[in-house]
């Protein structure tokens, strides 16, 4: 019972066939090959516009990266607090940007609302050579929490954040799980949404190591394949990243294995609100369950072998955990945690 992770579980078998395909014959090197090329036919066509894609291993290397051809070394990046790039890169936005700041803002849900954002500018003024320049917004579909941000509210973010001269990128390494929630075209919840960059994530939905940089406008690219070489990123045998994305984005198999691993989050929401002292900490949207459980109930599933995160420590006899499914979890798991929380 794997809880733990969406990154705990593998990859799909279409994934790896083609993967094994892939590995038949040469190909031009460092993304000059017809897979590459194909995938960034797939993202246009997926995002009803032409757009610049640039496959990447990592979840860290797309918003780092990302987020420095966007913003100068002086730069101010807004994010919450919660973010993955303000808690777990390891500073690798600052490493990258060769020094801007991440300015974390608070937000119920793991989510900014443009009030926080516009009293988060108020400390960093335009034009006032002591501070670091207000330069981007970074969102995150779906966020740290498990919550989605609708394309009204991603609307309203963006227009504030262009109206004070800023990009704005979104961390979309569950994407996937955001689109399955919201039932809306990719374009709906990022460019028209005012999005000018993304992080496009596929590993936390079933792929071996397989993200994309997604620009969608062609002047924000800039010098972003200068900064991918130098940073170590650029893959000289790409195509077996770009084949992990071409076998991800065939059909509607992403968004559907995605909606699976949402609707056994929601299964497993329902079971555990009849667990006695427990509570949902936070709207269930995507693939994740954030929810309060008395310490004897989660010792109890832990001696059992279920695998997940506390979420903070203990308090007043109970302990917030983070349980998480996947495109492969399985169902018997599910319902197996619930029995064994609820002591049935």
């Amino acid at each position: 019972m794997n809880f733990a992770s969406d990154n705990s579980y593998g990859a799909w078998r279409e994934i790896v066939a083609a993967i094994e395909a892939a590995a038949d014959g040469p190909a031009p090197s460092y993304g000059d090959d017809p897979l590459t090329a194909k995938v960034r036919g797939r993202l246009s066509h997926l995002f009803e516009r032409e757009v610049a894609a640039f496959p990447v291993i990592s979840g860290t290397a797309a918003n780092a990266l990302a987020l420095a051809t966007l913003v100068p070394q002086h730069g101010a990046i807004f994010c919450h607090g919660e973010s993955h790039i303000a808690v777990d890169e390891c500073g690798a936005p600052e490493f990258f940007t060769h020094g801007a700041k991440l300015a974390a803002l608070e937000g119920e849900g793991a989510k900014l609302s443009p009030a926080v954002l516009e009293m988060g500018l108020k400390h960093f003024l335009k034009g006032f050579v002591h501070h670091a320049q207000p330069a981007a917004l970074s969102i995150t579909q779906a966020t740290e929490l498990g919550t989605v941000y609708t394309p009204a509210e991603t609307a309203a973010l963006s227009a504030l954040a262009h109206d004070h001269g800023m990009k704005v990128h979104m961390d979309g390494a569950r994407f996937a799980n955001a689109l399955a929630h919201l039932e809306v075209s990719p374009a709906e919840a990022t460019w028209r949404a005012g999005v000018d960059a993304m992080s496009f994530g596929a590993t936390k939905n079933g792929a071996l190591g397989a993200e994309v940089v997604v620009f969608f406008h062609p002047e924000d690219v800039k010098d972003f394949e200068y900064r991918r070489k130098k940073g170590g990123h650029l893959l000289s045998k790409m195509r077996f990243v770009s084949a992990q994305l071409d076998a991800y984005l065939k059909g509607e198999r992403w968004l559907e294995r995605a909606a699976r691993a949402n609707a056994l989050a929601q299964r497993l929401q329902a079971g555990l609100r009849g667990v006695p002292g427990a509570a949902i900490a936070h709207p269930v949207e995507a693939n994740m369950v954030f929810v309060w459980l008395p310490e004897a109930t989660v010792a109890r599933l832990r001696r059992a072998g279920a695998v997940f995160y506390d979420w903070g420590p203990p308090a007043a006899g109970r302990t917030l955990v983070r349980l998480v499914t996947s495109f492969a979890t399985p169902e018997e798991d599910v319902d197996r945690l619930v029995e064994l929380a609820t002591g049935e």
